[in-house]
């Protein structure tokens, strides 16, 4: 038995201990994935997080939870949630319990576009920090409808994991992915597809679900989710149809999402559609397709984000960001275009044997402004570092600023022109550099994948721009990129396959 597993056994029967007399019944170091299999064999596989795991089940679920039986060799107490969640209800975090969906779990039915003329039931879910909550299969997926919401708030010690039987089971590996749906969080905030003069309507359908999302509240609240990791998630229900990891759609910028990871989705890690919602500490690993994906007319802003991409026999033209901006049939004068802030992202591409892999491809009108990151590729990779896709793009004057690029090519061949105007446009900008980004100390454990994302000395050389007249969200920084340097470890401890100690 390694001296890992070892310490996870030890905390563990603290953690129970703890439970009986009222304390936490956090099992796992921060992050990790023992679910506790109970074997015994410390196998390494990092299945669990501290849910009471390698002790004793607990005896019954919570009120408004079907007892769905035992698991991970009976030291695990299954409960589940209802598929219809109306009213409030909260997942504690229990001694011996984790917990599932099954099929299309909704919170709330949908309210409508106007929070006054709803004529929907309201439903508010709380996830408690250290809970697991996980999914069998590609159906299985959690909607939050339009004016329902949804609290998941972990801590940067306990964070909330929202994963896959097989990975409780132990059966998933760094290539796993695609095992259930994922998150989708619907609200009442403007998108393309939405008239907004009086009376607001919208018509826009939740990819992947029969939701509805939009509306004319761009400050609407659709709750928080802060420490949240999302795993093995994503599927594609028909051709160009999918779920991914987090599905933001007409969400507004009252809600909260910040600390969270997407790790191994067989689509994009975050795809948002429309909306005003603002992100924060982002950390998106392996996503087959898109790392974040934009459409309908997103416009609200981004600040630290880590992107790692799959490697190349992956799905073709994906990228660290797909940013569109509506439907090209609508001319661009009358188009609902996104107008994504970005700040402070680090994006490591793959490598690429065609040039339809991009880092950072924009297209359909998106005026972007994007400052302080850093956009990379892995050595021998065709893929440009930045595709400014089309005319329409071009013309609404995206802006780039203290942006360092270090690919084989940095511009998408079949655009490089443009691409070259549009970011010699801005200032401190360095088109064609040489990455010094490292890796955590710690060892890199994602095999499939490059982990330098972590500055070196030419990214600190970069001079940065004040973000915060970008985005009233943003902070300002003395640096580019998300992550300074090694002392800066904004992403450790909640994340988990960055680092030797927290596999997933």
């Amino acid at each position: 038995m390694n001296s890992s597993f070892k310490t996870m056994l030890a905390v563990a029967a603290s953690a129970l201990a703890l439970a009986a007399c009222g304390g936490s019944a956090e099992v796992a170091s921060p992050g990790e994935g023992d679910f506790g299999n109970g074997n015994g064999n410390g196998n390494g596989n990092g299945n669990g997080n501290g849910n009471g795991g390698n002790g004793q089940a607990a005896a019954d679920c919570p009120a408004g939870f079907a007892n769905v039986g035992t698991m991970a060799n009976g030291t695990l107490r299954n409960c589940q949630l209802p598929q219809q969640i109306n009213g409030a209800l909260t997942v504690p975090l229990r001694a011996g319990t984790i917990y599932s969906i099954s099929g299309r779990t909704a919170v709330g039915t949908d309210g409508g576009v106007d929070a006054s003329a709803s004529t929907g039931t309201q439903g508010i879910l709380t996830v408690e920090a250290g809970v697991t909550i996980f999914a069998s299969g590609g159906g299985d997926y959690l909607l939050v409808n339009r004016g329902s919401q949804i609290y998941a708030e972990g801590t940067a010690s306990q964070p909330i994991v929202f994963t896959s039987r097989q990975n409780v089971e132990g059966a998933t590996t760094e290539n796993s992915h695609g095992q259930w749906g994922g998150i989708v969080i619907a609200g009442r905030a403007p998108q393309a597809n939405c008239q907004l003069t009086a009376p607001v309507t919208c018509t826009g359908q939740v990819e992947g679900t029969n939701a509805f999302y939009g509306g004319g509240n761009v400050n609407d609240n659709s709750g928080r989710l802060r420490y949240v990791q999302i795993r093995y998630s994503g599927f594609e229900i028909s051709t160009g149809n999918e779920l991914q990891a987090l599905t933001l759609a007409g969400v507004g910028a009252g809600t909260t999402i910040e600390y969270v990871q997407s790790y191994n989705s067989s689509d994009d890690g975050i795809e948002i559609f429309g909306g005003n919602v603002n992100l924060k500490r982002i950390v998106i690993n392996g996503a087959d397709d898109d790392a974040f994906d934009t459409d309908t007319g997103w416009r609200g802003g981004a600040q630290f984000g880590i992107v790692t991409q799959r490697a190349p026999n992956a799905t073709s033209r994906s990228a660290g960001f797909e940013f569109s901006a509506a439907p090209a049939s609508t001319p661009l004068a009358q188009r609902y275009n996104s107008q994504p802030k970005i700040a402070n992202w680090t994006m490591v591409g793959r490598n690429s044997p065609t040039d339809a892999h991009t880092v950072a491809h924009f297209d359909t009108g998106t005026k972007a402004t994007v400052v302080n990151s850093v956009f990379t590729s892995v050595a021998g990779s065709k893929a440009g570092c930045l595709d400014i896709a089309d005319a329409d793009t071009a013309s609404v004057n995206p802006v780039f600023n203290s942006v360092f690029m270090s690919c084989g090519i940095s511009y998408r061949p079949n655009n490089a022109t443009r691409s070259e105007t549009v970011f010699k446009a801005g200032t401190n900008n360095t088109a064609n550099g040489t990455s010094t980004l490292t890796a955590p100390t710690a060892g890199v454990t994602i095999a499939n994948q490059s982990l330098t994302f972590i500055n070196g000395a030419n990214e600190a050389a970069v001079t940065p721009f004040k973000a915060s007249s970008v985005h009233a969200a943003f902070v300002d920084t003395d640096y580019i990129g998300a992550v300074k340097n090694a002392s800066d470890t904004w992403w450790q401890g909640w994340t988990c396959g960055l680092t030797a100690n927290a596999k997933c």
